[in-house]
């Protein structure tokens, strides 16, 4: 979710680019709400609209979110990829139970598995593979997600990452204040452009989207190290 208007885009850019933006259906605007009225972080309507797309691009049967928080990611996949299972992870129970309450509303509560617990205790145990992984839950632990993760993505399969330019803070942190969240995520953005698996980029959509697609296998899933 982007910290404040206009954090990322100029303001004019960002009011247009809203404007083409179709009208969220009754469900999606009722989450939309929730999440500004109790300050839940969701993604944004563009990142939801994407995540979508490239559910359906990918025609993924196999989809992994880190960070449920009230179900709008895990629709917004459910949605794009009419057949695909999506596992979500959760930490919360208050936030489990919305998400379930909005997912069952949105008629993909059959389709959506929902884990709870921390994700760095639950990734170790998922088995892949997954078509598509997209990652939103606690910032300073987003390189242990990504290497956690990794071994059970395809190898062509997408992987994409919310808020990695942090309202702004990543490129440009303020002088007279300390963001150990923004630090965290400029070390894991070069993580990420220079991982030897994957091709990635840092998109101004959102709070800064990161897409990357796993390039080769690792060597832990060839058998190695030899």
């Amino acid at each position: 979710m982007k910290h404040g208007r206009a954090a990322i885009l100029l303001p004019a850019q960002e009011a247009y680019l809203e404007r083409l933006l179709p009208r969220p259906d009754a469900l999606l605007r009722e989450m939309e709400e929730h999440a500004r009225r109790d300050g839940v972080p969701i993604a944004d309507p563009e990142v939801g609209r994407l995540l979508g797309i490239l559910a359906r691009s990918l025609d993924a049967r196999r989809i992994l979110e880190i960070g449920t928080a009230i179900g709008y990611g895990a629709l917004c996949l459910a949605r794009g990829a009419g057949e695909a299972r999506v596992v979500t992870l959760e930490i919360d129970p208050a936030r489990i139970a919305q998400a379930r309450h909005y997912l069952e509303k949105g008629g993909v509560a059959d389709r959506v598995e929902i884990r709870e617990g921390a994700a760095l205790d639950l990734l170790p145990r998922l088995e892949g593979p997954f078509d598509l992984v997209f990652i939103d839950a606690v910032k300073k632990e987003y390189r242990r997600y990504l290497d956690l993760v990794l071994p059970n993505v395809r190898v062509g399969g997408l992987i994409v990452i919310d808020n990695l330019l942090w309202g702004g803070h990543v490129a440009d942190p303020p002088e007279d204040e300390d963001d150990e969240v923004a630090d965290s995520l400029r070390a894991f953005n070069g993580y990420l452009m220079m991982h030897p698996q994957l091709q990635s980029v840092v998109l101004p959509v959102g709070d800064g989207l990161g897409v990357a697609t796993k390039t080769k296998p690792l060597i832990l899933e060839m058998g190695g190290p030899y």
